[in-house]
């Protein structure tokens, strides 16, 4: 399993352009040594940013509200807080032991499941397995945090994002 605290999608056959535009980004936002590498899904790629990678994605966002066309191969940059084999026990371990440090007792939540390469996970059972460790309301339509489970083969990436974590280019 590799390792990363970035997923970032960039069109298929982009992955060498996104590369090098991420690399470039990351310098900016003061990392000296990001490493990227290429998954085996087209059209994604990770990196692994010795920053606070939500701080990254702000840092960005001011980047791109100035130049709008500041990105030219990458569509969106998803920060990720835990990275874990995807397995529903592990997965369901990480949630219990660590919703508290991202949610108050008043937020709502929801979970959204993105598979590549994985449709071993069926998509209601992990909802409700997953739901079912976290004491806050449900919001479907508005919620305070997104729980994000990015599957990608046998890793599974774990978020905890507000509503402005995530960030996308103009071009997606």
């Amino acid at each position: 399993m590799k390792n990363f605290n970035l997923l970032v999608s960039t069109s298929r056959f982009n992955e060498i352009n996104a590369s090098a535009e991420l690399w470039f980004s990351l310098l900016t936002c003061g990392d000296k040594y990001p490493i990227i590498n290429n998954l085996d899904v087209s059209g994604l790629i990770s990196a692994l940013t010795n920053l606070n990678a939500k701080e990254v994605i702000h840092k960005l966002r001011k980047t791109v509200k100035e130049d709008p066309y500041f990105f030219r191969f990458i569509l969106k940059i998803v920060p990720i807080d835990y990275l874990c084999e995807s397995n529903i026990r592990v997965i369901s371990q990480i949630i219990e032991k660590h919703y508290k440090e991202y949610m108050e007792d008043e937020d709502s939540f929801k979970i959204t499941l993105k598979r590549r390469n994985n449709e071993l996970i069926n998509r209601e059972n992990f909802i409700k397995i997953i739901a079912e460790k976290i004491d806050n309301k449900v919001n479907l339509t508005n919620p305070d945090i997104d729980i994000r489970f990015e599957f990608i083969g046998n890793t599974c990436g774990i978020s905890f994002l507000k509503r402005d974590d995530i960030l996308k280019s103009i071009h997606q």
